[in-house]
């Protein structure tokens, strides 16, 4: 199924006919998919609702770069759709994003969601990343010269730019197309520490012990900072640690949100 507003196109899948609606938020390069075993056992009891964000999966990119807010904004459009007067939600990584800063937009349609590997602070580089950095917005400088334009020429230019960003950017940035490589660069930067006291939704944060993508400090700073979080961390697990260690991670949300 296709849900459309302003112009933006987003596919989703339902599962379950009965029950509260839990919503799905995967995160940067995942999808549907990402949520099988998810959809697999929470549909006993619930009305699951999977999207595919816009540029990810079976969803077309949209017309321009996003930030976070436009990813919000359509995902606000499309919780009112559902008709409910509040849904549950699921979020991961860059979907907890986006469930952060629906916390400031549509707070009370939110009543529980478990946010794990959950983005959205800004990070805490090394010395080396920020050596990288540094080299980078040198070197981008010295492209974004006129003179050096005018000598070298704008498809050089350009060429050098992509090698730069192929030189010091992550995986997820060089595996993205040019429009969500603008996405992923307004996503990153965009830092949500203001949603965390705003959260009214009864909040769970799901971490892995081992996590580099979000490292655990940052679970610890939203539990600190949502009002009544709460904080689990799976010993050994890394970034997708509701996958790595699912049959604790199903026990665990089937608690929090049916228990």
């Amino acid at each position: 199924m296709v849900f459309e507003s302003n112009g933006a196109r987003m596919n989703y899948e339902v599962a379950g006919d009965s029950g509260r609606v839990l919503l799905l938020l995967h995160g940067w390069g995942g999808c549907i998919n990402s949520w099988l075993p998810v959809i697999r056992d929470f549909q006993r009891e619930c009305r699951v609702v999977a999207v595919d964000f816009p540029g990810f999966g079976e969803s077309p990119e949209p017309s321009e770069g996003w930030s976070v807010t436009e990813y919000a904004r359509l995902t606000a459009d499309f919780i009112e759709s559902l008709g409910e007067e509040s849904i549950d939600l699921i979020a991961h990584s860059f979907g907890g994003r986006v469930a952060l800063l629906l916390s400031t937009m549509i707070p009370d349609k939110i009543g529980r969601q478990i946010l794990t590997g959950c983005a959205g602070l800004p990070s805490k580089k090394s010395a080396s990343g920020r050596l990288s950095e540094t080299a980078f917005h040198a070197l981008s400088s010295v492209a974004d010269n006129a003179f050096t334009r005018r000598v070298i020429g704008a498809e050089r230019i350009a060429r050098a730019r992509d090698a730069m960003r192929g030189l010091f950017g992550s995986a997820d940035y060089k595996n993205a197309s040019p429009r969500m490589r603008e996405t992923f660069q307004k996503v990153v930067s965009q830092d949500l520490t203001d949603c965390l006291p705003l959260v009214k939704a009864s909040t769970l944060l799901i971490w892995g012990e081992n996590d580099t993508a979000t490292p655990q400090w940052m679970g610890k700073k939203m539990e600190e900072t949502i009002p009544g979080a709460g904080l689990v961390v799976f010993e050994g697990a890394g970034h997708f640690a509701y996958l790595e260690q699912y049959a604790r991670f199903y026990a665990i949300a089937h608690k929090f949100l049916l228990g």
